[in-house]
């Protein structure tokens, strides 16, 4: 299996330095600092990127199990929403889900969102994590 990796640099203190960050793709790079992260300026932030890498493991995840059953998805659009709260620590994570997936119950749906969000990888990597919710939505 294939080894991924990225890449930090940050300089100065904590609220006066800045980071830059780098995936090793090259689909990503930018600069991240405290205000990034900590209030609503510009620039990414750890938690931002494990909102999408969770949001595009646990759609790609549910996509093999909907294949799995027969009923491959046209789309599914995943929005994973992280907390940030108080020592810092990622105290909630809420996935939200839309699928158009012709010929799949509304309860079948759930069940295999629910074993998604259980199963993928970035959800087992953050098992630390207090709350993951999940709301799912299957489109007509």
């Amino acid at each position: 299996m294939p080894v991924r990796s990225a890449h930090a640099v940050w300089k100065g203190t904590l609220k006066e330095g800045q980071g830059h960050l780098k995936l090793e793709s090259g689909v990503y790079e930018g600069p991240y600092t405290w205000a990034s992260r900590f209030a609503e300026a510009s620039g990414t932030n750890p938690e931002e990127l494990i909102g999408a890498a969770h949001a595009g493991c646990f759609a790609m995840f549910l996509s093999a199990l909907l294949t799995n059953n027969n009923t491959p998805p046209e789309e599914l659009r995943a929005t994973a929403r992280v907390h940030l709260g108080e020592g810092p620590t990622i105290s909630k994570i809420e996935l939200h889900l839309e699928g158009r997936v012709p010929g799949l119950s509304p309860e079948k749906f759930q069940e295999l969102a629910q074993e998604a969000k259980a199963k993928c990888p970035i959800s087992k990597a953050l098992a630390a994590v207090p709350e993951i919710s999940l709301e799912a939505r299957l489109l007509g």
